[in-house]
Protein backbone atom coordinates (compact mmCIF):
# COMPACT_ATOMS: atom_id res chain seq x y z
CA UNK A 1 0.00 0.00 0.00
CA UNK A 2 1.22 3.62 -1.09
CA UNK A 3 1.46 5.40 2.09
CA UNK A 4 0.88 9.66 2.97
CA UNK A 5 2.01 11.15 6.43
CA UNK A 6 -0.75 14.13 7.23
CA UNK A 7 0.02 17.20 8.52
CA UNK A 8 3.15 18.24 7.69
CA UNK A 9 4.64 21.21 9.95
CA UNK A 10 8.03 21.05 9.86
CA UNK A 11 11.40 20.47 7.02
CA UNK A 12 12.42 17.79 9.80
CA UNK A 13 9.19 15.97 10.19
CA UNK A 14 8.84 15.84 5.70
CA UNK A 15 12.42 14.41 5.63
CA UNK A 16 11.83 11.69 8.43
CA UNK A 17 8.53 10.65 6.09
CA UNK A 18 10.82 10.55 3.02
CA UNK A 19 13.31 8.72 4.48
CA UNK A 20 11.50 6.11 6.08
CA UNK A 21 9.73 5.85 2.46
CA UNK A 22 6.33 8.08 2.84
CA UNK A 23 5.13 7.98 -0.74
CA UNK A 24 3.21 11.23 -0.12
CA UNK A 25 3.27 14.35 2.46
CA UNK A 26 -0.06 16.18 3.34
CA UNK A 27 -0.31 19.72 4.27
CA UNK A 28 -3.19 21.26 5.86
CA UNK A 29 -4.30 24.66 4.29
CA UNK A 30 -7.67 24.66 6.77
CA UNK A 31 -6.70 27.25 9.02
CA UNK A 32 -9.04 25.97 12.02
CA UNK A 33 -6.74 22.72 12.36
CA UNK A 34 -3.99 22.34 14.89
CA UNK A 35 -1.73 21.11 11.93
CA UNK A 36 -2.68 24.22 9.84
CA UNK A 37 0.45 25.16 7.61
CA UNK A 38 0.40 28.57 5.86
CA UNK A 39 1.26 28.25 1.42
CA UNK A 40 4.37 30.34 1.98
CA UNK A 41 5.45 28.14 4.96
CA UNK A 42 4.67 24.75 3.03
CA UNK A 43 6.59 26.41 -0.25
CA UNK A 44 9.73 26.67 2.06
CA UNK A 45 9.67 22.70 3.11
CA UNK A 46 8.49 21.57 -0.56
CA UNK A 47 11.04 23.72 -2.12
CA UNK A 48 13.73 21.49 -0.26
CA UNK A 49 12.36 17.95 -0.30
CA UNK A 50 13.70 15.58 -2.88
CA UNK A 51 11.79 14.55 -6.36
CA UNK A 52 9.32 12.03 -6.96
CA UNK A 53 7.23 12.34 -3.64
CA UNK A 54 3.33 13.66 -4.08
CA UNK A 55 3.09 17.28 -1.64
CA UNK A 56 -0.79 16.99 -1.08
CA UNK A 57 -2.58 20.05 -0.25
CA UNK A 58 -5.71 19.47 2.07
CA UNK A 59 -8.30 22.39 1.70
CA UNK A 60 -11.62 22.99 3.74
CA UNK A 61 -14.72 24.78 2.33
CA UNK A 62 -12.50 26.68 -0.44
CA UNK A 63 -13.31 28.16 -3.64
CA UNK A 64 -11.20 27.00 -6.73
CA UNK A 65 -9.41 30.29 -7.04
CA UNK A 66 -7.86 30.02 -3.50
CA UNK A 67 -6.75 26.34 -4.26
CA UNK A 68 -5.12 26.89 -7.42
CA UNK A 69 -3.40 29.47 -5.66
CA UNK A 70 -2.15 28.04 -2.59
CA UNK A 71 -0.99 25.19 -4.46
CA UNK A 72 0.85 27.05 -7.20
CA UNK A 73 2.49 29.30 -4.33
CA UNK A 74 2.99 26.29 -2.22
CA UNK A 75 4.42 24.09 -4.87
CA UNK A 76 2.34 21.40 -4.37
CA UNK A 77 1.18 18.67 -6.56
CA UNK A 78 -2.18 17.81 -5.81
CA UNK A 79 -5.16 18.84 -3.97
CA UNK A 80 -7.22 16.82 -1.55
CA UNK A 81 -10.69 18.28 -1.57
CA UNK A 82 -11.70 17.53 1.78
CA UNK A 83 -15.96 18.78 1.33
CA UNK A 84 -19.10 18.58 -0.49
CA UNK A 85 -17.77 20.52 -3.38
CA UNK A 86 -19.79 21.09 -6.55
CA UNK A 87 -18.86 19.91 -10.26
CA UNK A 88 -18.15 23.02 -11.20
CA UNK A 89 -15.44 23.48 -8.56
CA UNK A 90 -13.58 20.76 -10.32
CA UNK A 91 -13.82 21.74 -13.89
CA UNK A 92 -12.02 25.16 -12.75
CA UNK A 93 -9.11 23.43 -10.76
CA UNK A 94 -5.81 23.99 -12.74
CA UNK A 95 -4.27 21.03 -10.36
CA UNK A 96 -4.78 17.66 -10.40
CA UNK A 97 -6.92 16.60 -7.17
CA UNK A 98 -8.57 13.76 -5.49
CA UNK A 99 -12.41 13.62 -3.79
CA UNK A 100 -12.55 12.86 0.05
CA UNK A 101 -15.46 10.52 1.34
CA UNK A 102 -16.41 11.40 4.78
CA UNK A 103 -18.31 7.92 4.83
CA UNK A 104 -21.53 7.98 7.78
CA UNK A 105 -22.59 4.57 6.16
CA UNK A 106 -21.67 1.51 4.01
CA UNK A 107 -23.04 2.85 0.79
CA UNK A 108 -21.13 6.01 1.32
CA UNK A 109 -17.69 4.56 0.52
CA UNK A 110 -18.90 3.44 -2.99
CA UNK A 111 -19.44 7.11 -4.46
CA UNK A 112 -16.70 7.55 -7.06
CA UNK A 113 -16.37 4.33 -7.37
CA UNK A 114 -14.40 4.85 -10.78
CA UNK A 115 -12.17 7.53 -9.11
CA UNK A 116 -8.84 7.21 -6.79
CA UNK A 117 -10.56 8.69 -3.82
CA UNK A 118 -10.01 8.83 -0.24
CA UNK A 119 -12.67 7.69 2.76
CA UNK A 120 -12.35 8.64 6.06
CA UNK A 121 -14.58 8.53 8.69
CA UNK A 122 -17.32 11.07 9.26
CA UNK A 123 -17.33 13.69 11.66
CA UNK A 124 -18.97 17.30 12.40
CA UNK A 125 -15.03 18.45 12.25
CA UNK A 126 -12.93 18.19 9.37
CA UNK A 127 -9.41 15.71 9.74
CA UNK A 128 -7.54 14.37 11.97
CA UNK A 129 -10.35 13.11 14.21
CA UNK A 130 -8.77 9.60 14.84
CA UNK A 131 -12.11 7.77 13.86
CA UNK A 132 -11.56 4.50 12.84
CA UNK A 133 -13.73 3.19 9.90
CA UNK A 134 -16.21 -0.49 10.23
CA UNK A 135 -13.75 -2.19 7.89
CA UNK A 136 -16.59 -4.61 7.57
CA UNK A 137 -18.19 -2.41 5.00
CA UNK A 138 -14.92 -3.17 2.63
CA UNK A 139 -15.92 -6.75 2.90
CA UNK A 140 -16.31 -8.01 -1.21
CA UNK A 141 -15.30 -3.79 -2.44
CA UNK A 142 -12.98 -3.19 -5.06
CA UNK A 143 -10.73 -1.05 -2.83
CA UNK A 144 -7.90 -0.51 -5.36
CA UNK A 145 -8.68 3.01 -6.14
CA UNK A 146 -9.53 3.79 -2.43
CA UNK A 147 -6.79 5.74 -0.08
CA UNK A 148 -8.53 4.56 3.45
CA UNK A 149 -7.79 7.58 6.45
CA UNK A 150 -9.19 7.51 10.21
CA UNK A 151 -7.79 5.78 13.23
CA UNK A 152 -5.27 4.30 11.46
CA UNK A 153 -1.81 3.85 13.05
CA UNK A 154 1.24 1.68 13.17
CA UNK A 155 -0.41 -1.08 15.37
CA UNK A 156 -3.36 -1.44 12.93
CA UNK A 157 -2.26 -0.68 9.73
CA UNK A 158 -0.80 -4.22 8.20
CA UNK A 159 -4.77 -5.68 9.30
CA UNK A 160 -5.71 -3.75 6.01
CA UNK A 161 -3.37 -5.47 3.61
CA UNK A 162 -6.35 -8.21 2.95
CA UNK A 163 -8.57 -5.30 1.47
CA UNK A 164 -6.32 -4.28 -1.40
CA UNK A 165 -6.59 -0.52 -0.59
CA UNK A 166 -4.62 2.09 -2.88
CA UNK A 167 -3.05 3.18 -0.01
CA UNK A 168 -3.43 4.73 3.59
CA UNK A 169 -3.59 8.32 4.73
CA UNK A 170 -2.31 9.18 8.32
CA UNK A 171 -1.75 11.66 10.73
CA UNK A 172 -2.80 11.75 13.99
CA UNK A 173 -1.83 8.06 14.58
CA UNK A 174 1.99 9.06 13.90
CA UNK A 175 1.99 12.09 16.30
CA UNK A 176 3.83 13.10 19.55
CA UNK A 177 1.50 16.11 20.01
CA UNK A 178 -0.96 17.91 17.30
CA UNK A 179 1.57 18.62 14.22
CA UNK A 180 4.43 17.47 15.54
CA UNK A 181 5.50 13.68 14.30
CA UNK A 182 6.69 10.89 16.12
CA UNK A 183 10.18 9.68 13.50
CA UNK A 184 9.35 6.34 15.12
CA UNK A 185 6.27 5.55 14.52
CA UNK A 186 6.30 7.40 10.83
CA UNK A 187 9.15 4.52 10.50
CA UNK A 188 6.42 1.75 11.81
CA UNK A 189 3.91 2.59 10.38
CA UNK A 190 5.37 2.75 6.92
CA UNK A 191 7.03 -0.45 7.22
CA UNK A 192 3.47 -2.15 8.63
CA UNK A 193 1.89 -0.40 5.55
CA UNK A 194 4.04 -1.89 3.14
Amino acid sequence: MRTKICGITSYDDAMSAIDSGADALGFVFYEASARYISPRDAAEIIKKLPPFIEKVALFVNSDAQIINSYCQEAGATLAQIHFEAPLRLYEQLFVPYIKVIRAKEPQDILQYANEYRLVDAYCETYGGSGKRLNLDWFDGVDCSKIILAGGLDPKNVSSLKKYGFYGVDVSSGVEISQGKKDYKKVKEFIRNAK
